[in-house]
């Protein structure tokens, strides 16, 4: 049972019974949201539209939400899950989980195992994120890194929540990009590149000039290079998609004809123009330029539209950099105009890396900045990970390398995993045996009642992020789960001699393990059973 779908749902009769009844008359029952009260005092959940229909009936707020609350008390099966519901200033509508639900909802935890969490919010429709997709021109910085774990637990949750999801990293494999690469090796006046690995391909391609081709072989090396960086991150792919086959396959023509044929280009200064203007864009975008080359957003619409036409997928999410904001609407509004709007595109800020507090500026593997192998030389993937996802992808993130590296409750990934560490101990001690997941509990401490209440929100935390791809709010609810677990494990004994309180409270820590097993493995990070 999903309880916020049930309280809409219950809202919802409540609102109508009040409309037949003649209380209210005047509106339209507004869209309804289960708000989450920032203190535990005030509830488990709370509904906030009293205060929306008070203003189009000109009542009371406080009265109104008195007459909501009345309704939905008397509904059937309400008070099996709520024990308490109030109505309080300044209009709101408090509902507190009943215990014996809670009861109820453990017994279920230990039945579903991992797939506790699973949601129908997806429906099985097909889903592509798109993530890190970073030239293969030189090793994979820290920055483009960030989209790694980002994209990768995005698409995890999304298939929590009952999508069918495919990961994919765009190989910008042609162009300018591999023609500047063969520069770079070649070290001539138009070398941009620089760094270790490009004085290592220099030794490679030495006896050679073919400067295109030279580029074309070193974009597959750093490739594969790139894919064990991505391992390393343990991050799989289910497509790496190249560039080089819709040019080779004539994709990128199709999509400028069609484009031209819907009458969203125009020929100026012999370049071809796409109307991006049309669709809020701040100018138009060049696709073809004047010496007939295809510009990189070309290429990006004829690969939106392979995810699209061929690949049907209904909805797709490019998770990019900061740096590429100006390019969103230029790419957004061109799938427009081919007629499809399943795209989403997510933006992360930047990230330093910090070591003894002041910034890492360089790396000797690139030369002008901080490569994710040197990172990974330095910390395991959990850590890189959890720290990586703890930031809204809206905010710069700052990578402190000596409290990643520190074994103490100040390091929040060491924090989660000693608690899952922890609980795995006690249960081996305890020999939990003969599950009984229909037994009553009968749990009474309140530090019993918090950590249900904690563990019972996992499905709330995976259906909120695969509607906002706020992200963060993964590490931040292990956190949360786990420092529950913490202060129940600190205040109520599990292995003490009463086999009621013994079974009941180590079935307890067996839901904590299942549910906290099912947040890490979302975020791509390891449960040890043993620290």
């Amino acid at each position: 049972m999903n309880i916020r779908n049930e309280l809409k749902n219950h809202t919802r009769v409540a609102l109508e019974n009040l409309q037949e009844k003649a209380v209210f008359s005047k509106f339209k029952i507004p869209e309804i949201h289960i708000l989450k009260p920032k203190e535990v005092s005030n509830g488990d959940y709370a509904l906030g539209i009293a205060m929306e229909i008070a203003k189009i009936e000109k009542e009371n707020p406080i009265d109104v939400a008195q007459s909501i609350k009345e309704e939905i008390q008397v509904i059937k099966g309400v008070s099996k899950i709520f024990s308490r519901i109030e109505a309080v200033n300044p209009g709101f509508i408090n509902f507190y989980l009943n215990p014996e639900f809670l009861e109820k909802k453990i017994g279920n935890i230990l039945d579903e195992k991992e797939k506790f969490g699973n949601l129908f919010l997806g429906k099985n429709q097909k889903a592509q994120v798109e993530f890190v997709s970073a030239n293969p021109t030189g090793p994979l910085t820290v920055g483009n890194g960030r989209g790694g774990p980002f994209g990768d637990t995005l698409a995890n949750v999304l298939i929590k929540a009952g999508y069918k999801v495919e990961k994919c990293y765009y190989v910008n494999d042609y162009g300018k990009q591999i023609l500047v690469l063969g520069h770079s090796i070649l070290k001539d006046a138009d070398a941009k590149y620089t760094g270790e690995y490009i004085d290592e391909l220099a030794k490679k391609f030495k006896d050679r000039n073919d400067i295109y081709t030279i580029g074309e072989e070193a974009s597959v090396s750093i490739l594969n290079d790139i894919k064990k960086t991505t391992d390393g991150l343990n991050i799989k792919y289910d497509e790496w998609f190249s560039e080089k086959t819709l040019h080779k396959k004539g994709e990128v023509d199709k999509v400028v004809d069609i484009l031209t044929k819907k009458g969203y280009t125009y020929e100026k200064e012999g370049a071809i123009w796409f109307r991006s203007t049309d669709f809020g864009d701040e100018r138009d975008r060049v696709i073809v330029k004047s010496d007939g080359t295809k510009t990189y957003l070309a290429g990006d619409l004829a690969y939106h539209l392979n995810k699209f036409e061929k690949k049907k997928f209904n909805k797709v999410i490019n998770v990019w950099g900061a740096d590429h904001y100006g390019d969103v609407k230029g790419l957004t509004g061109g799938v427009k105009a081919l007629g499809y709007e399943g795209l989403e595109i997510v933006l992360l800020q930047f990230v330093s890396v910090l070591r003894d507090g002041k910034p890492v500026k360089m790396s000797k593997r690139l030369g002008t900045a901080v490569a994710m192998d040197d990172l990974l030389d330095e910390l395991p993937s959990d850590v890189i990970r959890f720290f990586f996802l703890q930031k809204s992808a809206n905010t710069h993130l700052n990578f402190d390398i000596e409290l990643a590296k520190e074994q103490s409750d100040k390091n929040p990934i060491f924090y989660v995993q000693y608690a899952y560490a922890r609980i795995c101990s006690i249960l081996r001690n305890g020999e939990l045996k003969n599950i009984d997941k229909n037994a009553p509990f009968n749990f009474s401490h309140d530090k019993e009642i918090a950590l249900m209440r904690q563990i019972v929100r996992f499905e709330d935390i995976i259906e909120d992020t695969a509607i906002d791809y706020q992200i963060h709010r993964i590490p931040q609810y292990s956190l949360e789960l786990s420092a529950a677990f913490h202060q129940f494990y600190n205040e109520c004994h599990c292995l003490v001699e009463d086999e009621k309180i013994r079974k009941s409270r180590l079935q307890l820590l067996l839901a904590t393990k299942i549910t906290l097993k099912n947040t890490l493995d979302i975020m791509g990070i390891s449960a040890p059973e043993r620290m």
